[in-house]
């Protein structure tokens, strides 16, 4: 009976640090965001004589892309819901739904970069367009290891079912799946939003 005791105290520790080293992981996401964000702000204005956000931004296609992205983060909340009821199909097909509105989002923005370049506004033509790359790049590779991770979640989740760990792991998920998603509230707003303003 102790053993089992100290055997459950001994995995509750090490799921605490895991969580506790998580939230660490992504507060220096958030600083390397924050730099980001900075930069842009500052390189807002340097165009080199070039095209300015207003002339380059197509705020209906982004919008769209905005709302692909959020109603992924309502369904992967909806996902961790059925986790945690422990629906195992409901899981399967939340996180596959969160997956395809991920990968819509990822081809609109890589739509939107092929675009830019093939008209001669890559990120190497002005100070503006470097910075403007670097950050939307930065989310989209973000997203794109999420979208392995969610794969790995998939395949576990089909393999395993709904147990501790694997409900710990979907939550963790959850939690860098909407923290992108605010990321991108705020780059909708400040690069786009403002920028066509």
């Amino acid at each position: 009976m102790n053993k089992t005791k100290e055997a459950l105290a001994r995995r509750i520790v090490s799921d605490d640090k895991v969580t506790f080293g998580f939230w660490i992981y992504l507060m220096t996401d958030c600083l390397i965001f924050a730099s980001l964000f900075a930069v842009y702000v500052v390189q807002r204005s340097a165009t080199a004589g070039g095209p300015s956000s207003n002339e380059l931004f197509d705020l209906p296609f982004v919008l769209v892309e905005t709302l692909l992205l959020l109603t992924s983060s309502f369904i992967c909340g909806l996902m961790v819901l059925a986790a945690q009821a422990h629906r195992k199909n409901l899981v399967i097909i939340g996180l596959i739904a969160t997956g395809l509105l991920g990968a819509g989002f990822l081809a609109m923005e890589l739509t939107e970069f092929s675009h830019l370049i093939s008209e001669g506004y890559g990120w190497q033509r002005s100070g503006f367009l470097t910075a403007f790359f670097t950050l939307v790049a930065t989310h989209g590779l973000h997203i794109s290891v999420g979208m392995l991770w969610l794969f790995v979640m998939i395949y576990r989740v089909s393999r395993v079912g709904i147990t501790p760990a694997t409900l710990r792991k979907l939550t963790l998920f959850s939690l860098f799946w909407h923290f992108l998603d605010v990321i991108w509230i705020f780059i909708f707003t400040i690069v786009y939003m403002i920028g066509v303003l």
